[in-house]
């Protein structure tokens, strides 16, 4: 599907973006502080379950426009790359996402699904993520664009759905080990903002295949 030397950039990105808290891991330690492991865990699976959508919608989307034409690659190509590298820079100069936690009301199971695929779906900034993050790794010589590109999105999505079930099951050590450590907090921006930059940069100078 796709090969071993490009998977292995995929998945060390994967990883380090997966393992950098944001809003999904941030909505999933909220749920578990305030209601307990079993709704922090509901929360991971519901916002996973979006992200299947937006894996899908990219896929579809996108597979029929890069293979049409130079032109369309390019475009695709130069705002993913802008979005990237502006995510990247808007980290490093951005206040802690911490800072900004608000407390969540308690809510069924049923609704925490439901909250976190809503939440996740509706999110345009998670569309433009996946628009911008996936199609990068997708080569024409590897067979179908639309394939590789979910193929990717699960990995992507797995991993993800793993990390924020860990943080469920940790959620009140791990929100008040971030709370009481801006230094880490300070080192999660600079992680992320590096890691979007270098992933803008290589989509910019890469390749049609």
């Amino acid at each position: 599907m796709t090969d071993p030397a490009n998977l292995i950039v995929f998945m060390t990105a994967t990883l380090a973006l997966n393992l950098t808290p944001g809003p999904d891991m941030l909505y999933v330690i909220a749920r578990s502080v305030g209601q307990g492991q079993k709704a922090g865990v509901v929360s991971a699976l519901g916002i996973g379950a979006g992200c299947l959508a937006h894996t899908f919608a990219a896929a579809f989307g996108l597979s029929a426009l890069l293979m049409s034409s130079a032109v369309a690659y390019d475009v695709v190509k130069y705002a993913g790359a802008v979005y990237l590298i502006y995510l990247g820079v808007r980290a490093l100069i951005s206040k802690s996402q911490f800072e900004q936690q608000s407390e969540l009301k308690p809510a069924s199971l049923s609704s925490i699904f439901y909250q976190g695929v809503v939440t996740n779906v509706l999110n345009p900034k998670v569309a433009l993520f996946f628009l911008a993050f996936l199609p990068q790794f997708a080569k024409a010589e590897n067979g179908s664009i639309a394939w590789q590109i979910i193929f990717l999105g699960f990995l992507f999505n797995v991993s993800g759905t793993l990390v924020n079930i860990v943080v469920a099951l940790l959620g009140g050590r791990i929100g008040e080990a971030l709370k009481q450590r801006p230094a880490f907090a300070q080192m999660q921006r600079w992680l992320t903002g590096g890691v979007f930059i270098a992933l803008g940069l290589r989509l910019a100078l890469a390749k049609r295949s």
